[in-house]
């Protein structure tokens, strides 16, 4: 039997921080979280309004890359809202199986 190593986690070995340097150049900075976590999906002029904010913002790429990073379930993040980015993971996912195969 082979005799793993005695290596001591820590909880800071076990977490991720992303790079969110980003944010401080988002237009959506000091602008409440609830117009981009409305609290429906189904309405389509508040996720509208979000969608807006994200078109004009210089660092929308890097928002959507941090969604999709941390799976972000919620809200609209990078331009997309939750369904948008389901079906974006989706078609990453299997384009990535028809690489594969």
């Amino acid at each position: 039997m082979r005799e793993e190593p005695n290596t001591v986690l820590t909880l800071s070995d076990l977490m991720w921080e992303p790079d969110v340097s980003w944010r401080a150049d988002a237009a959506c900075s000091g602008v409440d979280s609830d117009v981009f976590f409305p609290a429906s999906e189904e309405d389509e002029q508040a996720v509208a309004q979000a969608k807006a904010i994200c078109a004009e913002c210089p660092v929308r790429e890097a928002c959507l890359q941090y969604a999709l990073a941390t799976n972000q379930s919620a809200g609209v993040w990078g331009g997309l809202d939750a369904g948008d980015r389901r079906r974006m993971r989706r078609r990453i996912r299997d384009r990535e199986r028809r690489k594969a195969s």
